[in-house]
């Protein structure tokens, strides 16, 4: 019992970096499913806003969030300097990044302000607390680019190879072993670009189809655990489920629930039932897309699906919806979700839904 009760206040931990900064999330992605070339309304010059925001303004974001809850203004603003050393020294977003530079710098700061404090003469408080956050935010920043950036994206490459090696070996369905973990941790657009969506065009190039598209970009288990919220959850992740559900499965913003399975880290179980279950479809009905969907909602999906392959793709993105659902369902009944204090007192910040 103690260790589940560590591990969600941990998992709600995290999710407080991220719940206060779900409005940015769905403004980039509005940005993205509207602007970007596969959109609804193409536009060369709005589609430039969208790698800058995800690759420099979300995680700077949650650095910031993150350093706020360990200190305050000052625990954020030195959180969001160092979340920027790991954003320059990594090629990916980096989301993980900010989550550990935040909180991690914050609380450095505030053990050097605990030191200093009873040293400063009177007057000099606020030069003081300017070069201390200054000083300090210099080394921390050079070490999140020197260290934690590559770090991630060494992570980042290893899931990659993991799941490139299980395509290889055609085994599909433990797939989803690697991609549902890696996507809760925000490394979906580094796994599904970098690593499936490449694959991908090499095997759609000779098959006019290919699985590697459906394996990342699958909305239904997604779809499954929050519906699985909405009806068997409670408090305001439950009332949060029904506009998370649009912007996730109609909207194609993934990023939206996992804040829901870092809150709650056992419903990951889920999301893997549903992704196992998903990726056996595909790889029995020989299912694929002529291109990577994006985003990844359902509308993206319907747009790629190869001429007379409807019912194949279909039937593995609503088999990984049940499978997430009733694996999420029975979670939710067995060990109820707790709202954990900092993810409380981000319900509090003026999200529809959440408060």
């Amino acid at each position: 019992m103690a260790l589940r009760e560590r591990v969600q206040s941990w998992g709600g931990f995290l999710a407080s970096m991220v719940v206060p900064n779900i409005g940015a999330f769905i403004a980039w992605g509005l940005i993205t499913a509207l602007f970007i070339p596969t959109g609804w309304l193409p536009n060369e010059t709005y589609s430039k806003l969208v790698g800058p925001i995800i690759v420099n303004l979300l995680p700077i974001l949650i650095g910031y969030t993150g350093g706020s809850v360990i200190y305050g203004h000052r625990g954020g603003v030195i959180g969001a300097v160092a979340t920027m050393g790991a954003v320059v020294g990594s090629g990916i977003p980096q989301f993980l990044g900010g989550m550990i530079m935040g909180p991690t710098a914050a609380w450095l700061l505030k053990k050097l302000d605990d030191v200093l404090a009873p040293r400063v003469p009177v007057g000099f408080e606020l030069l003081v607390n300017n070069f201390a956050l200054g000083i300090l935010g210099l080394f921390i920043t050079l070490a999140a680019q020197t260290a934690v950036g590559p770090a991630v994206e060494a992570v980042s490459n290893v899931f990659g190879s993991a799941v490139s090696g299980l395509v290889d070996a055609g085994l599909l369905p433990l797939a989803a072993l690697i991609v549902e973990p890696a996507k809760v941790l925000f490394l979906n657009n580094a796994l599904n670009l970098g690593v499936l969506a490449p694959l991908g065009a090499a095997a759609a190039a000779e098959s006019g189809r290919a699985i590697h598209f459906l394996l990342e970009t699958n909305p239904g288990p997604g779809l499954g655990l929050l519906l699985a919220y909405w009806l068997v959850g409670k408090g305001f992740m439950k009332d949060s489920a029904p506009g998370s559900i649009i912007i996730h499965f109609f909207g194609g913003i993934h990023e939206i629930y996992f804040p829901y399975v870092l809150a709650h880290p056992i419903m990951l179980g889920a999301l893997l039932a549903g992704g196992m279950t998903a990726d056996t479809w595909f790889m029995v009905t020989d299912a694929g897309l002529v291109a990577t969907p994006s985003p990844g909602s359902i509308f993206a999906y319907l747009a790629v699906i190869p001429q007379g392959w409807h019912v194949q793709v279909l039937g593995g993105v609503a088999l990984g919806a049940i499978a997430s659902f009733l694996v999420g369902s029975a979670i939710l009944r067995a060990i109820p979700v707790k709202q954990p204090k900092a993810l409380a007192k981000a319900g509090k910040s003026g999200i529809p839904g959440l408060a």
